[in-house]
């Protein structure tokens, strides 16, 4: 199986970065493409920009995604909703294929310092991303990031890290079963 996760967040301290690092030692046998947003640095969408021509970098963020067989994706909250880095990835890849996540299964995270977890930003992303092609599996946000999670050991409250455990076997068997 091959797997495209990333963060929604272009810092190099993500500290969603960190939660889908973490999960992915739940699938050290399969082939991994962890993306980094910085990767695909692109002009902020506009109309005007589109009729110039798509970048490279949203073509190549989509052949990421083709090519791959799962997706895994923590969001960061900013202000409530997608990062500006997330969310100019996505427009642009959208306007080249509207669904930009190709029917792929999903795993779909968030975490944040505060208790919310990032349940602003998972709620809008669980009730839009499968109008863009994500085939949202299984569901996961960690709140108070600081308290629950350390940077060598991962998740550290034992409810939290028993949830998600419980939520990337699902998410293995439901992929599975697909097959």
């Amino acid at each position: 199986m091959k797997i495209a996760a990333f963060a929604g967040s272009t810092s190099s301290t993500s500290i969603n970065r960190e939660l889908v690092k973490f999960v992915l030692k739940d699938f050290q046998d399969e082939e991994i493409h962890l993306i980094d947003l910085n990767d695909f640095n692109m002009p902020v969408f506009s109309v005007d920009l589109e009729k110039k021509g798509f970048p490279d970098e949203a073509h190549r963020f989509l052949k990421v995604i083709e090519d791959c067989d799962v997706i895994i994706c923590s969001l960061a909250e900013h202000n409530r909703s997608y990062s500006a880095a997330f969310k100019n990835v996505f427009d642009w890849a959208s306007r080249i294929n509207v669904k930009v996540f190709q029917n792929k299964p999903m795993l779909l995270m968030s975490t944040s310092p505060g208790g919310y977890g990032g349940g602003n930003v998972m709620n809008t992303a669980k009730t839009f991303f499968p109008q863009f092609g994500a085939d949202i599996k299984e569901t996961f946000s960690l709140p108070k990031f600081y308290e629950n999670f350390d940077l060598e050991s991962g998740v550290i409250n034992p409810d939290m890290l028993a949830e998600l455990k419980m939520k990337i076997k699902d998410f293995k068997n439901q992929v599975k079963s697909n097959d």
